[in-house]
């Protein structure tokens, strides 16, 4: 088997098994026999791209086409996160429900305040976290942000913790897209070039 089949049996397995599914289960919802998933997850078997499309549905996944010098900073990017761990599957589900809490939040407060523009920012902040992995140890930043935005809705706190939260968020955005230590993910960390606004707009 080579290196190739072998990554792409291994995404499967992991993907299938981060979900709670059995190789049968799958293979219904895929419209394909549990033999024929056994064989695929073993690379026993030379997938059809049809297959391999199908199955990445189910599965939540998404086929592309990388060029070869892109691929290091795909994967940096993304964190493998096709070789997840059930823990790690767990991890990301609750890292994505701390944003819809933030991102909730944050719209509400936008309805009453339209032009408070660090409320926008941290929208588009919690858009750009949809895209990455985020472990447990990393939640902190959101929760805080959260707690920001629901105290700065209920006249609690001033826009001050409203732009700190906001520096924060962009800190972990920043760490997680240049892949730095778990404890780099404050609001300090400048990178060389900008994904997103910087703060003069």
């Amino acid at each position: 088997m080579t290196y190739a089949i072998e990554h792409i049996a291994r995404t499967l397995r992991n993907a299938r098994e981060a979900r709670g599914l059995s190789q049968r289960a799958l293979g219904a919802r895929a419209g394909m026999p549990q033999s024929h998933i056994s064989k695929i997850e073993k690379g026993a078997v030379d997938l059809r791209v049809s297959s391999l499309v199908e199955l990445a549905r189910v599965l939540d996944l998404e086929l592309e086409l990388v060029s070869r010098k892109a691929l290091p900073a795909v994967h940096a990017i993304v964190g493998r996160s096709g070789e997840s761990t059930p823990a790690a599957a767990e991890s990301s589900r609750r890292a994505l429900n701390e944003l819809k809490q933030l991102q909730d939040i944050a719209a509400r407060a936008m309805r009453v305040r339209p032009t408070v523009i660090e409320l926008a920012r941290i929208q588009q902040q919690v858009r750009e976290l949809r895209h990455f992995p985020i472990a447990e140890d990393r939640l902190d930043a959101i929760r805080n942000a959260t707690a920001a935005v629901n105290a700065y809705d209920e006249n609690a706190a001033g826009l001050e913790a409203l732009q700190d939260a906001l520096a924060r968020l962009r800190g972990l955005r920043n760490a997680l897209a240049h892949a730095l230590p778990a404890g780099d993910d404050t609001g300090t960390v400048r990178p060389a070039y900008s994904l997103g606004d910087d703060d003069h707009g």
